[in-house]
């Protein structure tokens, strides 16, 4: 039989075990936590990186601190290249002036500058002539005190672009980014200076719209009369909520459609 010495020795050898045991578990519950929360905060940081990097591509691409006029339209197939576009010799070098009339009562007088933006203004001349643009819709628009415009010319109605269609460079756009109210320009394609086509917006307030890896957007022209009542009739009644993008546009709570198109 052990002595009473060799049991107490004993129980302390098991009392330390357990100490040891007990020590060793809660080391690797520490571990395991560490780990977790390493694991946590990694994938907190690719969330939080994600998130930033979403928010300033919506900013720069479809946000207030750019023109998503362009989001619309669709990227050329071949990039550098005109797809069905005429030759920029048919404005002449010149400028047109005409109308643009919306739902049947708004009427724009319009002037299109065929010596800075030779290319779109003859893309024009061309979807007038083919008379392309008659009733087509106004697809988008933009309310905000810096960012206003209204969309036009999308090929069905959505924003999408014509894949027959396309054209570039960029002419005539602003060195500043600053498109004064009133301003007709160029809806492309975010990055391809060759993803110009038929949508057109007009800018409605003095609209700031930051360029991109391509340039900014054409200037195509400007409205010489009508842009109030344009404002008051069409763009006054702001966004159909429904429609409502996270860049703050959308459709026009007034339905707008070109009635018509003519040039000079």
């Amino acid at each position: 039989m052990a002595s009473s010495r060799q049991q107490r020795e004993q129980r302390e050898a098991r009392e330390r075990l357990r100490a040891y045991q007990a020590r060793q578990e809660v080391h690797e519950v520490r571990g395991r936590r560490r780990r977790r929360d390493n694991v946590l905060g990694i994938v907190g940081g690719v969330i939080v990186a994600a998130l930033a990097v979403t928010t300033q591509i919506v900013y720069f691409t479809a946000g207030p601190g750019a023109p998503t006029p362009e989001p619309s339209a669709s990227a050329t197939a071949d990039a550098g290249q005109n797809v069905g576009a005429p030759d920029s010799s048919l404005a002449e070098g010149r400028t047109w002036t005409g109308e643009i009339v919306l739902n049947e009562t708004v009427t724009l007088g319009i002037s299109l500058d065929g010596l800075a933006a030779p290319q779109a203004v003859s893309g024009w001349i061309q979807d007038v002539q083919d008379g392309y643009y008659d009733g087509k819709t106004c697809h988008r628009l933009a309310t905000a005190d810096t960012f206003s415009f209204l969309q036009c010319g999308s090929l069905d109605g959505t924003g999408a672009g014509d894949p027959d269609f396309s054209y570039g460079p960029i002419e005539n756009a602003p060195p500043d980014d600053i498109y004064p109210a009133g301003t007709i320009a160029m809806a492309r394609a975010s990055g391809d200076a060759y993803s110009n086509g038929h949508q057109f917006f007009i800018v409605t307030g003095d609209t700031t719209l930051p360029s991109d890896a391509a340039g900014g957007y054409t200037v195509v022209g400007t409205v010489t009369s009508g842009l109030d009542q344009l404002i008051r009739d069409i763009t006054s009644a702001g966004v159909d909520q429904a429609t409502l993008g996270s860049d703050g546009t959308g459709s026009p709570a007034v339905p707008t459609t070109i009635t018509s198109v003519t040039l000079q």
